[in-house]
């Protein structure tokens, strides 16, 4: 049997993070009524002329400077014949030759190993509009157009054909995906449309440097999706092949509800799209001194800032990973420990916080960290009461419950629910000798050599406190009392 390799490369559509749309003042506003942020221009009335969004601009430069990229300061624009009923002026203005950026590059951790993806290019395009094909649960035998997301500004960033399994590929919308939230150029929302990827996937004999038949998979709108989309078109192309058959270069959909690709339509080549030159926006011609400002501008990057957590706040590499892969989630982090009495003593256990109790609570309730019922500066309390003493970790979770809850303060929960930690050592000596009392068999057990025993004791200390003894002092006291 053959034994073949997988050849992919991406094509990312990402929506700009502006206002308004790339070529005229329509708010970019996500879910408005069908057809409301429209004008002239992006319904592509007869004689409207575009003007270029500055922002959309800068924004494309400072996602090249971030991924490494050549930034072409003199680049025209262009026009990309289309011929579907969402693009009304059956054409898209794109950029053709050059780009505004070319040749970047992008490095991503594989098993433990690093591997640098090359990439192509990231112009400026703008977007269609969108065909709607069902209202509800109803399935309409018609199509209605939307013109809300016509000519909002989008940067499409081109791979080569470096990635060779999905893992890779997921690997790289992932990394892409935190770089560009840091840098506020896009949301990357790709439940709302405004990350989209278009994987073009072939397989070749393992050895052969020959490209094989190239099959394009558009418009997947999940980082799972891509993953199982390129899993599932590498299987069906090998199918084809150990069957005798023969791939054709085309275009097809995932399916995610069934798990399959289906054919679309036969692949375009860049001939079809018949580019020229746009008439109506002149070329830009960029000074010097306005990329290196934007370079100036540019934020602490993902892998910096994991870095610099590990070295400044002693954190292990998986929790700096975890606080790091998400801006508002890094963001947050140094918000609630500089809100926090000792940055050292708290580093350790607010990062332990965020990605264990309060990400799970956020995910269960499907909220943004940005948007965290619980603030940054509660939290830093919450901690710092179980840092001083004042609660346990264990009666820290019951508060913890009332803070996301109720958005409340955990000094006023603990001060109202009388929750403060018992650690005067003559109230515990007299609780662990009652539990000693009545715990012949667990005592027997540890004089017997089965130190684990004083598990049990503990339990019952606790249930005697209503969980308000120190943990500490109860683990010491009880040692004391059974050795001696």
């Amino acid at each position: 049997m053959t034994t073949y390799e997988t050849v992919i490369g991406l094509e990312v559509h990402m929506q700009i993070n502006t206002k308004s749309k790339v070529f005229c003042e329509c708010s970019t506003q996500f879910g408005a009524e069908p057809n409301i942020n429209t004008c002239v221009i992006c319904t592509s009335q007869p004689g409207a002329i575009p003007i270029l969004n500055k922002k959309a601009v800068e924004s494309i430069i400072k996602t090249g400077l971030a991924l490494d990229f050549t930034i072409n300061k003199k680049c025209t624009f262009a026009r990309k014949q289309y011929f579907y009923p969402d693009v009304p002026k059956n054409y898209q203005i794109t950029q053709s030759e050059p780009p505004l950026c070319s040749k970047g590059k992008l490095a991503i951790n594989i098993d433990g190993k690093n591997k640098v993806i090359n990439i192509t290019r990231i112009h400026l395009e703008e977007d269609a509009g969108k065909l709607v094909h069902e209202i509800g649960s109803r399935k309409l035998d018609y199509s209605l157009l939307d013109l809300n997301r016509a000519s909002v500004g989008l940067m499409e960033l081109v791979t080569e054909p470096e990635l060779s399994s999905p893992e890779e590929a997921f690997e790289f919308l992932t990394e892409l995906k935190s770089i560009v939230t840091y840098l506020g150029t896009s949301e990357c929302s790709m439940e709302e449309g405004k990350m989209r990827c278009d994987v073009n996937v072939s397989i070749r004999p393992l050895g052969q440097r020959e490209f094989g038949t190239r099959i394009e998979i558009k418009n997947i709108n999940s980082m799972t999706g891509v993953k199982e989309a390129i899993a599932y078109e590498v299987q069906r192309q090998k199918e084809v092949l150990g069957s005798g058959g023969k791939l054709a270069q085309e275009t097809r959909l995932w399916e995610a509800q069934e798990g399959i690709t289906k054919s679309m339509r036969s692949k375009e080549g860049a001939l079809d799209y018949r580019y020229f030159p746009e008439p109506d926006l002149v070329p830009l011609n960029l000074p010097d001194s306005f990329v290196e400002e934007l370079q100036k501008q540019l934020p602490e990057l993902p892998k910096a800032k994991k870095q610099r957590f590990v070295k400044e706040y002693f954190l292990s590499d998986y929790d700096a990973s975890y606080l790091t892969s998400n801006i508002h989630l890094a963001d947050f982090y140094e918000e609630t420990l500089n809100n926090s009495k000792d940055k050292k003593l708290s580093a350790k256990p607010l990062a332990n916080w965020i990605s264990t109790e309060l990400s799970a609570k956020l995910n269960a309730t499907k909220i943004d960290i940005s948007h965290s019922p619980v603030s940054s500066k509660s939290l830093a309390k919450l901690v710092d009461l179980i840092l001083n003493n004042t609660i346990s970790g264990k009666i820290a979770k019951t508060v913890f419950e009332d803070m996301y809850e109720k958005s409340a303060d955990p000094e006023l929960i603990v001060k109202e629910k009388g929750l403060v930690q018992i650690s005067d050592e003559s109230e515990i000596i007299k609780i662990c000798q009652e539990a000693i009392a009545e715990s012949p068999k667990a005592v027997a057990e540890f004089k017997a050599g089965k130190e684990r025993a004083v598990g049990a004791l503990v339990g019952l200390v606790m249930k005697k406190s209503k969980g308000k003894a120190n943990p500490q002092l109860v683990n010491k006291i009880l040692l004391e009392q059974l050795k001696a």
